[in-house]
């Protein structure tokens, strides 16, 4: 997992002494993402409190893991973006006026079901194409 495709997404609980500390399953992946980080090697860090249902730390997740994927594949973004939705089950067949188009649901319209739906057909190809995003 050393590199370039090191992806992190967890939950962190704020202590009384002002840290923060990875919760519940999150431990050990933070310990494995942070054992398999190289020497001197810069992070980029996405944070955001919620009380809800953790749909935007869901959406982070799943355009930074597309864009992975995207580049190892060498697939344009927005390809990549709509295999991913097809996969996930977000895209139906239409009918208007005798011809048939492909009509799929944003991401920003999903309930939490269905991005973890999305997140789980992403960790399926990315292991297809040896990316572990979990």
């Amino acid at each position: 997992m050393a590199g370039k495709h090191n992806i992190f997404h967890g939950q962190f609980h704020k202590g009384e002494d002002g840290k923060l500390t990875a919760t519940g399953a999150t431990k050990e992946r933070y310990l494995k993402f942070i054992k398999a980080l190289e020497p001197e090697q810069t992070v980029e860090a996405f944070f955001e409190a919620n009380e809800d249902n953790g749909t935007v730390p869901q959406l982070a997740k799943i355009h930074a893991c597309i864009r992975e994927l995207a580049k190892e594949i060498g697939e344009p973004y927005e390809d990549m973006k709509l295999e991913i939705k097809r996969q996930s089950g977000l895209c139906v067949k239409k009918e208007v006026n005798g011809e048939l188009f492909m009509v799929c649901k944003s991401f920003a319209d999903c309930s939490k079901e269905e991005l973890a739906l999305t997140i789980e057909a992403i960790n399926r190809i990315g292991e297809m194409v040896g990316i572990n995003f979990h």
